[in-house]
């Protein structure tokens, strides 16, 4: 019996999932769903997803408290359905409540309040169930804010909400969990989520990854280099850190422990490089399109601002790996070992190739980002088709819509919750009041400022996934930097830049957690190695901050601070990376470790005259261990 309702359960949410991607396609073809019906009764399949997906009968198993282990089967599955009943009433309500606002002055009466109070609180257990506690928490005490504001001292008080209010705003208006992100998300994001599934499910990674391998196998780092590579092009499409370390990861860690890399290394290096894959451009993890709808810009413009950060973090990554391939004594591959690319590799590569060229060209030819995303599905599915294995299973496009549909059910369900706090905000002006607070304690300072704005989206982003860390930053702190002089667009790119890096930053770091299984390493060390290989990861937000230059877009920017800001950069990832590992050609001294640390640190300071004197030191640094390696040489 138990076994059937389970299958029954499984079939409920696979279709449920399927009917999820198939909206999203849906919607990127023909336009959105009317906003009261399509964002409730969406979010409301995405709930099911979650709760039916991840069943408390499932979740109890691994319980330490034997009462709660033994409790009956049927007993969690009815909870589970209790619950799915209660949202799914809740979401009729919510319908009903917006007919009448239109058509009639309404009022709200206690049991309406009640029933969207009990919706929220299925909402927040559906997060729990996929994200955890840590944004749950954040939702829940924003719910407890509104109520007992009045009693709480200094800028957090407010004049206080009953629960009446609270739902008003949170659950029954458009300021709350069916706000604006919602809709974005909605309209423009999951078509993107849909696109890089499918992509991965016809075997485009797996072109990916020989074609990365047979790129990079001349260079010191070889395979390393090769899932730099591969995780960047990969990960831009899936927009999943996880994912992205799990399904690259999975064949690259292997091979780079084998050229003897070790294997907090390995993971370290597949961890950065798979969450970088969100700032490169085009498609960024889907996060380029809710940016252009936050900022008003173009999505060209967001892809134009995104290149050079993020070919300088991956310009970064490839030079801490071959300074340490270097100083562990590893060389290039043999020739022999090289996969060489035949034609058939070179048709494959057209599965990943010729999808992101198709967003491209859409886009460029001013159409809209979701008919790209379209038309990118279009394309992977019929290059999909030259692949035997995929014409073999048909089953292969179900499977992948319903993989696509969870990993929108996820996003959802992250939004939703997002808007109850979003809800908070708008409702008791927390967010103005915390800007205003921010602002004191910097003096001013626009780098107090970023330096706050950069642990308050760490720390978020440790304990949800990007998009939702990155949408209550900016919210929140976005119009404080903005008062201080930063440029909108590098504001929202400087918030995105670290809710992307707390995925490696310990003791969280959850792309490291992910990898260190598979390179058989302590996931804390994993997540050291990784932070130490995206260092300048860190660093770059802060440098287009002061220099927007650098983003290539904006009334602000200038050929020839570009430039300088470029080649400022280059020498000192350069300068940094041999500071860190002790290694250039040769070991490296204490004293010249620590000068190379030195300078490289003084050419991001973004004061031109003081630059010029550090690219000087840098500059002879090099060159004096350029002749001293030499000598050495010739001795």
């Amino acid at each position: 019996m138990s076994l059937s309702f389970k299958s029954l359960t499984t079939w409920i949410v696979a279709l449920t999932s399927s009917v999820l991607a198939l909206q999203a396609i849906y919607v990127a073809l023909y336009g959105g769903w009317d906003i009261t019906y399509g964002r409730s009764w969406i979010l409301c399949g995405a709930v099911v997803v979650a709760l039916l997906g991840n069943p408390l009968a499932q979740r109890v198993q691994g319980s330490r408290h034997a009462v709660i282990r033994n409790m009956p089967v049927w007993l969690l599955w009815g909870i589970d359905l209790i619950l799915i009943a209660i949202y799914v009433y809740g979401t009729l309500k919510f319908i009903e409540i917006q007919i009448l606002i239109e058509e009639t002055i309404f009022e709200y009466d206690p049991n309406d309040i009640t029933i969207a109070f009990a919706a929220v609180i299925v909402l927040l257990e559906a997060t729990r169930r996929l994200f955890g506690l840590p944004i749950v928490i954040i939702a829940a005490f924003g719910i407890l804010y509104c109520l007992y504001g009045e009693v709480l001292p200094g800028f957090l008080n407010h004049s206080g909400f009953g629960l009446n209010r609270s739902m008003q705003t949170i659950w029954y208006s458009f300021q709350g969990v069916f706000g604006l992100p919602m809709g974005v998300v909605l309209q423009v994001v999951l078509i993107f989520v849909v696109f890089g599934v499918i992509l991965e499910s016809t075997g485009a990674s797996d072109a990916l990854i020989r074609a990365s391998v047979a790129l990079t196998g001349k260079t010191r780092g070889g395979p390393a280099h090769s899932a730099v590579v591969a995780s960047a092009v990969f990960g831009s499409m899936s927009g999943s850190v996880t994912a992205n370390v799990v399904g690259t990861g999975s064949f690259t860690i292997p091979m780079i422990k084998r050229r003897g890399f070790s294997g907090p290394m390995a993971g370290g290096i597949e961890a950065a490089a798979s969450t970088g894959g969100q700032i490169v451009p085009p498609v960024m993890g889907a996060a380029a399109f809710l940016m252009a709808d936050l900022t008003g810009e173009a999505y060209t413009t967001i892809c134009i601002a995104a290149l050079i950060p993020a070919l300088f973090y991956y310009g970064s990554l490839f030079a801490s790996i071959s300074i340490q391939a270097g100083a562990d004594g590893i060389e290039p591959l043999p020739e022999s070992e090289r996969p060489p690319l035949n034609r058939k590799d070179l048709i494959a590569c057209l599965m990943f190739l010729v999808p992101i060229a198709t967003i491209v060209f859409v886009l460029v030819m001013g159409r809209s980002p979701a008919l790209a995303g379209f038309w990118a599905i279009v394309a992977a599915v019929i290059l999909g088709l030259f692949n035997k294995k995929n014409r073999e299973n048909p089953a292969i496009i179900w499977t992948a819509l319903v993989k696509a549909g969870r990993s929108c059910a996820w996003i959802i369900v992250a939004v939703g919750c997002i808007g109850v706090i979003i809800g908070v905000l708008n409702l008791t002006g927390l967010g103005i009041s915390f800007a205003s607070v921010v602002a004191e304690f910097s003096e001013f300072s626009l780098m107090a400022a970023l330096v706050t704005t950069a642990l308050a989206a760490l720390v978020l982003g440790m304990g949800m996934p990007t998009l939702p860390a990155y949408l209550i930053i900016i919210l929140v702190l976005g119009p404080v930097m903005q008062r201080m002089g930063a440029e909108l667009l590098a504001t929202h790119m400087f918030v995105f830049y670290f809710g992307v890096l707390s995925a490696i930053t310990p003791p969280v770091a959850i792309g490291a957690f992910a990898a260190a299984p598979i390179a058989n390493a302590h996931p804390f060390t994993t997540a050291v190695y990784a932070v130490r290989i995206a260092l300048v990861g860190f660093i770059i937000p802060f440098i287009f901050i002061y220099e927007p230059s650098l983003l290539l877009v904006g009334e602000t920017f200038d050929a020839m601070s570009f430039v300088r800001v470029a080649i400022c950069l280059s020498l000192a990832i350069w300068l940094i990376n041999t500071a860190l590992i002790g290694y250039e050609r040769q070991g490296l001294g204490v004293p010249e470790r620590i000068l190379r640390g030195l300078a490289g640190a003084g050419l991001l300071i973004q004061i031109p005259t003081l630059q010029i004197a550090f690219l000087v030191i840098g500059l002879s640094l090099i060159t004096f261990g350029t002749i001293r390696y030499r000598r050495k040489l010739q001795n």
